[in-house]
Parts: C-alpha cells; sequence; structure tokens
C-alpha cells in the first residue's frame, strides 16, 4: 500500500510537485488552490493523507506529516474529489495505468506532435487542469499559465483546454481563438449557439464528454478515444462506459466513519454514469442527465430540454432550470435567466410563450429569476445548490 499527500500548490507548480510525489511512490491529492482551512479542513478529514505538502520559499516541496492517515492502492496516482454539482465531495482514485491511457489516447486523436505546448485556464484540484500538466508533459513541454480567461488570448501555444463559459468571453472580447491548433472545449454542455459562433471565427473546437471517473473526456466530439467503449442501457438511454481509463475505486467513508475504496464497475467493468444519451449517424450525443427529470401534471419534463429552448430567445444570454414545489401541478420548471440585454430582461409570460410553440405546456416555465451570472464554479458547471437558494421562495427560508 502506498500513502497518499495532499498538495497545497499554485497550480503552475502542480504539475512538478505531481512529479515528485510519484518519484517517491505517493499517489497524490491536490487541494483547491487559495482554498481557506474551512474547505480545506474537511477534504483532509474524509480522505486521510498521510502529509501534507506545500512549496517553501526556497522552492522546495515542505512535507507536514498528517494523523491519522489511511493508505491507498500502490497503482493510485491520484484521488481527485469530485462531487457534480451538488453534495458530499468524494475522492475518486485513479490509478497511474488509467492516466497514462488518457493522456496517450487524447493526444493521439488531437494530432498533438512532441515540442507543442499547452495553455492551462483551469483549476489543478479537477482532473482537467490535472491532465492539461500531463499532456504537456508528455510532449516534452511545460504547461503554460493564463493568470486568467482574458490572458488565454496571448498565450503562445498550439493547444488550451477551456469551459464554454471561458470560450464565450474570449469571444466577446475578439479574442484571436482561431490560432489555436485545439480547443479543447470541456466541463460542461456548450450551447449550440456558442459552437456555431467558433466556428464562425474558424475557431477548432473538440468538445469533449467524461467525468472525473474517466480521468477528464473520453469521447470527443462524439466518438470514443482509443480502447474505450460506449453503450446506452434502459429505455432511458443511460450512458455506459467501459475502458482502461475508468476509476480505480471511490475513497470514501462508511456510515460508520471508516475509510474504504469502492469499485463502481459491474462484473464485466462497465460503468454507468447518470447521464442520458442517444447515438446519432455513429456518433454520441449527451441529452441530459438522468436525474434531471421533474415530473409536472404526470408528465415528464426533461430540464435540459426546457434549456435549450430558453437559449433560443432573443433576450436570454444564459440560462438554467431547475425543479421547483408547485400546489397545483406537483413540480414545475424554474427559469435562471442571463438577459441579453440587462435593461431588457424577458419577462415569464414572454419566455412561457416562447417555450410552448414547440413543446408540451408542461416544459413552460412556472417561475422566473433573472441574474447576472449563473453560479458557476472553477470548471464551468453551474451550482445544483446554489441555483435552488436563487428560486426558493422568500417564505421557505
Amino acid at each position: 500500500m502506498a500513502e497518499l499527500y495532499a498538495l497545497r500548490v499554485d497550480r503552475a507548480a502542480t504539475g512538478d510537485l505531481l512529479a515528485w510525489c510519484w518519484d517517491r511512490g505517493a499517489a497524490a491529492l491536490v487541494l483547491p488552490e487559495d482554498a481557506p482551512a474551512t474547505t480545506v479542513r474537511p477534504l483532509l478529514e474524509r480522505l486521510a493523507p498521510a502529509a501534507l505538502v506545500e512549496v517553501g520559499e526556497d522552492g522546495h516541496p515542505s512535507v507536514r506529516r498528517l494523523a491519522d492517515p489511511a493508505p491507498v492502492a500502490d497503482e493510485v496516482a491520484l484521488v481527485v474529489t469530485s462531487s457534480g454539482s451538488t453534495g458530499v465531495p468524494k475522492g475518486v482514485e485513479l490509478t497511474h495505468a488509467a492516466v497514462r491511457a488518457s493522456v496517450s489516447a487524447s493526444l493521439e486523436r488531437l494530432g498533438a506532435r512532441a515540442g507543442e505546448r499547452w495553455g492551462l485556464a483551469l483549476p489543478t484540484h479537477h482532473v482537467a487542469g490535472i491532465s492539461v500538466h500531463l499532456r504537456a508533459a508528455a510532449l516534452g513541454t511545460r504547461a503554460v499559465v493564463a493568470i486568467d480567461t482574458p490572458a488565454v488570448a496571448h498565450l503562445d501555444v498550439e493547444h488550451v483546454a477551456l469551459v464554454p463559459t471561458q470560450l464565450d468571453r474570449l469571444l466577446d472580447l475578439g479574442a484571436p481563438v482561431e490560432r489555436f491548433a485545439t480547443i479543447l472545449l470541456g466541463g460542461a454542455a456548450a450551447p449550440a449557439a456558442l459552437l456555431a459562433r467558433a466556428a464562425a471565427v474558424g475557431a477548432r473546437v473538440v468538445r469533449s464528454y467524461g467525468m472525473t471517473e474517466t480521468v477528464g473526456g473520453c469521447v470527443y466530439d462524439g466518438v470514443p478515444l482509443r480502447d474505450v467503449e460506449v453503450a446506452l442501457s434502459g429505455p432511458r438511454g443511460l450512458i455506459e462506459l467501459r475502458g482502461p481509463v475508468l476509476l480505480h475505486g471511490y475513497r470514501d467513508r462508511d456510515a460508520q466513519g471508516r475509510l474504504r475504496s469502492v469499485r463502481p464497475l459491474d462484473e464485466h467493468g462497465w460503468f454507468r454514469t447518470s447521464d442520458r444519451g442517444r447515438v446519432v449517424d455513429g456518433r454520441l450525443e449527451v441529452t441530459g442527465r438522468a436525474d434531471e427529470v421533474l415530473v409536472s401534471g404526470g408528465e415528464n419534463v426533461p430540464l435540459a430540454a426546457v434549456r435549450e429552448r430558453l437559449l433560443t430567445h432573443p433576450r436570454v444570454a444564459d440560462a438554467a432550470v431547475v425543479p421547483v414545489a408547485d400546489a397545483r401541478w406537483g413540480e414545475v420548471p424554474a427559469a435562471v435567466v442571463v438577459p441579453a440585454d440587462p435593461g431588457t430582461p424577458p419577462t415569464l409570460t414572454d419566455l412561457r410563450a416562447h417555450v410552448r410553440r414547440d413543446a408540451p405546456a408542461a416544459y413552460a416555465p412556472g417561475r422566473l429569476v433573472v441574474v447576472g451570472s449563473l453560479p458557476r464554479d472553477g470548471m464551468g458547471k453551474v451550482s445544483r445548490e446554489r441555483l435552488d437558494l436563487l428560486v426558493r421562495p422568500a417564505h421557505d427560508g
């Protein structure tokens, strides 16, 4: 068994500290950069690393041993925290073999060549940010860090990994995104309008689908990477994945507080996701999450379908949809909308009429909240927990 080291380091130095950690036979848990103690302490308690590693003023790693550590399997390279849009964080254990398989297959699909460079604009406590460092190292280079999204426009690199909100921001700024050989876009679903804007300026966008459990993206533009298999199961078309990039297990505590590693694969090695999909012309299309369906008056209403229709309204720049309780219908969709022009936001009546033009009446939102921006994390994912607070009626809390 190996030790787990928690790394508290800025994103630029993450790659070096990962290599230092692996040279010592330890697995690595990258902590959120600049996170307060109230965030870090529960992660350390829950995942029980053996040491906290930081970079000292002399540029060398400083190791502080921690109490009550729990080991990891020798083959584990990374423990990456993941909780989706809500819930208690759990540690996803990724092996060295899975990481190598992901990096190799990704670079092969993108046609990346030795000596080419990657731009880093993502947080490295997420697997997408870590993967940028690892892809760069595999090409014999180092990741080039952008201090913020606008700085991506000035990176002298061939490849960059972004989330949709970052690409949207760069297009708004008129950044020369067409000069990148690859814009690997993941983290959240990309609106069709955004992809059309990028294509119009000649950007080469590769859409990535995956999750922490698959070392990030494992399906590019609807086509699985080398040795990755995709299947759809059940009437809802749940996406299942199989291949060398899958996680080793979840590092978590049971009801008695004992740390354990739980392997979520079935007897045939398949990992069932919570995403729904379909195959069109041989390519996987992700249609939404299986748990993002509300029942309104007895009718199933996919939240992703409502959002798609809201985004086609000319006064809507961005939108999210969550279920809210309704005395008459049980549940109705609540629209959280960023207006295209803050001075003339859409009304609930406007949006209901727009949605009902080509969708059942149950899809029409029953509540509207207008915001300046959606609550997103560093990977561009909208926080369901914070959305629920936005749409919760004042008398509920």
